[in-house]
């Protein structure tokens, strides 16, 4: 009889969302949409992903930042948000923490705002809809550097 262990499967691949170690990669998501970020955290922990923790303007996500760091590695930043946008938070997170790791999140048609972001220092952006292949792309790309 054949074992489980003795067939290899496509399914064994090591989740993307994995440091070398082994440990998840840690994510705050800061969107004020409920369906985007809902859909951000299901794409990143279908690869091994940790969500560590959401918010829904820019304000919270800079004061949810400074409470999980160092233990976030990465945020994904809506850029269209109330009481703070994501522009202002993409400051504010990196005067508080230069090394930050930010992927801004832009619908179509934000393209001179997301350019401003990436020379404030934003890794990379995301653009919605959301495609499951292209974020984990764009994240594990950065994640991997």
């Amino acid at each position: 009889m054949i074992a489980k262990s003795d067939m290899s499967s496509i399914n064994d691949k090591r989740p993307e969302g994995l440091k070398p170690e082994g440990t998840p990669y840690r994510v705050l998501i800061v969107d004020d949409s409920m369906f985007i970020a809902k859909q951000l955290g299901q794409i990143l922990t279908s690869e091994g992903f940790e969500v560590a923790g959401t918010a829904t303007d820019g304000l919270v996500g800079f004061e949810k930042y400074k409470e999980l760091t160092p233990a976030v590695d990465l945020v994904t930043m809506d850029i269209t948000m109330p009481n703070m946008d994501g522009v202002s938070a993409l400051e504010k997170i990196l005067e508080y923490d230069k090394g930050a790791v930010v992927i801004m999140v832009s619908a179509l048609g934000k393209e001179d705002v997301v350019k401003k972001c990436l020379i404030l220092g934003a890794k990379s952006y995301i653009v919605k809809p959301l495609d499951r292949k292209k974020v984990l792309e764009r994240i594990i790309s950065i994640v991997k550097r």
